[in-house]
């Protein structure tokens, strides 16, 4: 059977959209692993987001909390809000509290990546405080350290991300993600889906 990898994001302005792709293609380039692309629920009116300048929401099929189950690992990518989780996935991890009772989701493997506003926005807080989410409910916390090589310790140019996980920086919305930070979210996404596929051969 293939190895489930579900990357779950919520993403306001495209570019925590646009890690997901990537991170969708590597690990889609894992043989006999499926990757999924989900978006978690918007909590804001459209009439907030429009005044927020904030474009439609892309396709992506929205996932509810029983869903992340069939799932063998999970991805999981949100902008930082004061150097935290945003609320909008916040919102969606405080509602799998059914499955932190049957402890549905202990054992998984689940990496983390994210969107600063810049450099000293929270490329490193917002996933180390994210971690919680992971313990409380017995998760495997799987980060890429320094296995994006060279890549790592790029300082000609701004560069997201960090051992924790592929990032990139928003600045005031314009800024894309360049082609390293792409690069990185490939490889998180490659990195991660060979330790979920090893992780559920060894439990069959």
């Amino acid at each position: 059977m293939a190895t489930k990898v579900y990357i779950v994001y919520y993403s306001m302005y495209g570019h925590v959209e646009k890690l997901a792709e990537e991170i969708k293609k590597g690990a889609a380039s894992v043989e006999g692993v499926e990757a999924k692309l989900w978006q978690v629920p918007e909590t804001l009116a459209e009439e907030v987001l429009g005044k927020m300048g904030a474009p439609p929401k892309s396709d992506v099929p929205i996932i509810t909390p029983n869903e992340l189950p069939e799932a063998d690992g999970l991805l999981l990518g949100f902008p930082t809000r004061f150097g935290l989780m945003a609320a909008q996935f916040k919102a969606f991890m405080d509602a799998t509290g059914s499955l932190w009772r049957t402890q549905a989701l202990a054992g998984k493997p689940a990496g983390i990546f994210y969107s600063t506003g810049s450099q000293g926005g929270g490329q490193e807080t917002t996933p180390l405080t994210s971690i919680t989410q992971l313990v409380h409910h017995g998760m495997l916390f799987v980060p890429i350290g320094y296995t994006f090589g060279a890549g790592m310790f790029e300082m000609e140019n701004v560069k997201g991300g960090s051992p924790y996980g592929a990032g990139t920086y928003a600045g005031d919305g314009s800024r894309q993600p360049t082609e390293l930070e792409l690069a990185q979210a490939f490889h998180q996404g490659k990195y991660f889906a060979g330790i979920a596929k090893k992780l559920k051969a060894s439990s069959q």
